[in-house]
């Protein structure tokens, strides 16, 4: 099996394309600063992802920059910390804010050339339209959380993508889901048929997973690539396209 033989790339973005974990840990420094007490990043990301998880199975219809406002309200209160709704929903706007990793855009502008480029995301159109000014390419076709009405990992959003996809004549074969989270995202293409390549973001990081909730059972990959720098690196030495 080689990246040359896939027409489509599918990608998560936040965690991906954008490096959510800094954008998130630095939305939430002005609640952990107003508590006063030191929180280590990676467990200010781990109370992140139990409570952003949960809410989006309580709520799987919330509009992605209100439910982050919610996830703010449940860790404020987790920590005993008060808040207003101001200061939570500064947090849920967010996103546009949150920065691209550096390779992304150079990336995305190398592998347009060779596929159609599509984004399955667990966020709202009015949010991923910032991020996309950030990673410089046009995709072929957006499909956000807003869009289905559910979160990844509900397998409904697979499903909503490959029908689409379908409709534009790209069945499964021709699909490589292209994503960091095992857990939002290989867990449940895997349970759908598609092919995926783990962009292991974290892999210097050494233990725990950071922003998304412990992979599933059967969270599997065929490609793994420690960014998406090196995903490009490994498609040049497939074809030779310099």
């Amino acid at each position: 099996m080689k990246l040359s033989d896939f027409r489509v790339l599918t990608f998560d973005c936040y965690g991906t394309l954008i490096d959510w974990e800094s954008g998130i840990h630095n939305g939430l420094q002005p609640l952990v600063a107003k508590g006063g007490v030191d929180r280590p990043r990676d467990r200010v990301l781990e109370a992140f992802a139990r409570h952003e998880s949960a809410q989006q199975a309580e709520t799987p219809a919330m509009i992605y920059s209100d439910l982050l406002a919610a996830v703010h309200r449940r860790l404020a209160e987790e920590w005993g910390i008060p808040v207003t709704p101001a200061e939570s929903a500064q947090f849920g706007a967010s996103v546009p804010y949150w920065p691209a990793f550096d390779d992304s855009a150079p990336a995305l502008r190398y592998l347009k050339k060779h596929y159609e480029l599509v984004i399955l995301s667990n966020v709202d159109r009015e949010s991923f339209a910032g991020s996309n000014a950030r990673l410089g390419v046009e995709f072929d076709a957006i499909y956000t959380a807003q869009d289905i009405g559910s979160y990844k990992p509900d397998p409904a959003n697979f499903d909503y993508m490959l029908t689409q996809l379908a409709k534009r004549g790209r069945g499964k074969g021709a699909i490589l889901h292209t994503a960091q989270s095992l857990f939002h995202d290989h867990g449940p293409a895997k349970r759908v048929g598609l092919t995926s390549a783990w962009i292991d973001r974290r892999e210097d990081r050494g233990g725990g997973w950071g922003a998304t909730m412990p992979p599933p059972e059967g969270a599997g990959y065929e490609f793994r690539f420690p960014s998406m720098a090196a995903m490009v690196e490994a498609h040049r030495a497939e074809t030779g396209d310099a």
